[in-house]
């Protein structure tokens, strides 16, 4: 038994050394294996350098052929251009000689030639000096004459605008200017079917004269008819802010004088409108000041207005300024604040007097001293002013604006004192043929009024005050003089007019669009029935010609800018305009005669 333990220790410390045998010779292999791979990688690097050196050494080989494939090349070369330019030599020497021998021969034919030339200048010298003379003076002259036509054909057209608008004023005829605006971006929208009329963006409407207008209607299939259109003043795209402002810049000398004046752009959306009357930037209230190059009527005027007050007396004329819109056949006044003093336009009632004008009940006015401060306030309002973009225009106004300048005159001078006579005594016989009560006196009797009014009218002829005693109902002022004479200076700038289906509008703006253009239409209707001098004037079938019936059917001077595109998308919209305008010229108001008053006061 105990033998047997012995032996089985035995084979297990026998097993057990070698295992460890084995172990080391594992390990062994292991070392070997790693040793056989550095080995491998130290030779695959020495291949590899071996090949590198090898291409190194055949790049280098190749680099020194190609050197000497060139030298050879250049040597060649440059012995052809050797060869070339001992070619090139041997020809300038011959040219030169060539040259020599011409330079000699011409040498001798210029003297020659300035022999022949000094006999010819000694023998023509006598005559062709006083033709010469002769023909300087004749074209001296001829300049002169066409300078003097010149001079001539402008005066003969000055003076024939002048008695134009002479006659125009004495007429009392409405003042009607034009205005066509330059092609634009959106005219290049085609609104016809391709291949099924004209381009939109065709140029049809010019400007051929600086009083003519033509049209050129286009139609498939017909040939061209051009219609023609004369008014005052015609301004074609070319014309400048500035240039459309000196057409209307005398109208605003007749405010000192007495005259009410009106100035309205119409016209359809997007012709210029309110480019022409307000500019292309409108002032903001942080942004400083606008070009005056680009500036509208409306702030050249303004500005213009107090140039002419500051030519007067200190302190004679106030200023008060009053914006209104007409919004759905609704106005409202834009400086209106409500019960918390905040900013917010007011529904306002348009009422007749008693002495037939049209007024604006509970108008706010606002004190101006400036132009800035005109400006100041129109551009402040005009945030408030309904806008909506459309198919034509993407900010386009949807309602009438109307700018009020009232100038009250402390002293005014002779020729607004007969204006004011006028006035009275037309208001005078207004209220006599109305037979207006007054609850200060009772009714005068016929003879009494009829003496009444000779006597006014032969105060009249020898002094600008009338007697207190020409009136039916004496006022306990004693003299019209002593009161500030008012005048207003209307600027208007219209909503355009358009189509329903061009102005791709829906919802509240068919309303909109419904209400502009009976509005327009009601003031086509009105200039109508005062061209053909109808006993009824429909003034009260819009709020727009209601407000301005003063200035269409009354005293004042009103001038009517037409503001027309160019292109044929337009044209049926230009043709409209332009058709109100004709209309308009035909109006025939009853202006008072401003000679005739002056001879009188004077």
């Amino acid at each position: 038994m105990p033998l047997f333990i012995n032996r089985d220790q035995i084979f297990a410390h026998q097993v057990h050394l070698l295992e460890h045998k084995l172990r080391s010779k594992e390990e062994r292999i292991l070392e070997l294996e790693t040793e056989n791979a550095i080995l491998h990688l130290r030779l695959a690097e020495c291949l590899g350098k071996l090949r590198r050196d090898h291409e190194a050494e055949t790049t280098a080989l190749s680099h020194h052929r190609h050197q000497g494939n060139a030298q050879e090349i250049t040597r060649s070369t440059l012995a052809k251009l050797l060869s070339g330019v001992q070619v090139v030599k041997q020809d300038l020497s011959e040219l030169f000689a060539v040259y020599v021998s011409f330079a000699s021969e011409l040498e001798e034919q210029s003297k020659q030639l300035l022999e022949k030339v000094g006999q010819a200048s000694s023998t023509l010298n006598g005559h062709s000096a006083d033709e010469v003379q002769n023909l300087q003076a004749r074209v001296e002259a001829l300049e002169r004459s066409l300078e003097e036509e010149r001079e001539r054909c402008r005066a003969e057209r000055q003076r024939r605008r002048e008695l134009h608008n002479t006659v125009v004023e004495l007429r009392g005829n409405i003042r009607v200017h034009c205005r066509v605006r330059p092609v634009l971006p959106f005219d290049h929208i085609q609104s016809y079917p391709s291949g099924s009329g004209p381009a939109s963006s065709e140029e049809v409407v010019y400007a051929v004269s600086d009083d003519t207008v033509m049209v050129n209607c286009i139609k498939t299939g017909t040939p061209v008819q051009n219609k023609m259109f004369e008014f005052e003043r015609v301004h074609g795209p070319e014309d400048s802010q500035e240039a459309v402002f000196e057409e209307v810049k005398p109208l605003l000398t007749s405010l000192l004088d007495g005259y009410n004046v009106c100035i309205m752009a119409y016209g359809q959306t997007g012709s210029g409108k309110t480019h022409t009357m307000m500019g292309s930037q409108l002032l903001e209230e942080h942004s400083g000041t606008q070009q005056e190059a680009q500036q509208g009527i409306i702030p050249k005027a303004a500005a213009e207005l107090f140039r002419l007050i500051s030519e007067k007396p200190v302190e004679s004329h106030t200023v008060e300024v009053s914006v209104m819109e007409v919004y759905n056949n609704e106005v409202f006044d834009l400086l209106a604040r409500d019960e918390q003093g905040n900013a917010a336009g007011q529904r306002r009632d348009v009422i007749t007097t008693s002495s037939g004008t049209s007024q604006v009940t509970s108008l706010t006015h606002e004190p101006v001293c400036n132009a800035s401060e005109v400006m100041q306030i129109v551009n402040r309002v005009l945030k408030r002013r309904a806008h909506c973009p459309t198919l034509v225009h993407t900010d386009s106004s949807r309602s009438h604006l109307i700018v009020t300048l009232t100038i009250s005159s402390k002293s005014p001078n002779a020729v607004a004192l007969a204006r004011r006579l006028q006035s009275a005594k037309k208001d005078m016989q207004r209220s006599t043929q109305k037979e207006w009560w007054s609850p200060r006196c009772r009714r005068a009797n016929l003879a009494a009024r009829h003496s009444s009014e000779e006597h006014l009218s032969a105060s009249t002829a020898s002094s600008p005050c009338p007697s207190p005693f020409s009136s039916p109902c004496p006022s306990p002022r004693h003299s019209i003089s002593q009161a500030p004479f008012r005048t207003k200076l209307q600027l208007v700038d219209l909503a355009g007019s358009e189509c329903v289906g061009m102005s791709g509008v829906s919802g509240a703006g068919l309303w909109e669009v419904s209400c502009i253009n009976r509005s327009l239409s009601a003031l086509s209707d009105v200039l109508g029935a005062l061209a053909e001098q109808r006993p009824h004037v429909p003034y009260r079938n819009s709020k727009l010609t209601h407000l301005l019936q003063d200035a269409i059917g009354g005293d004042a001077k009103l001038l009517l800018m037409l503001c027309v595109s160019p292109t044929q998308r337009f044209i049926t919209e230009s043709l409209q305009s332009l058709g109100l305008g004709t209309r308009a010229r035909q109006v025939q108001k009853d202006l008072p005669r401003r000679k005739s008053n002056t001879l009188k006061v004077k």
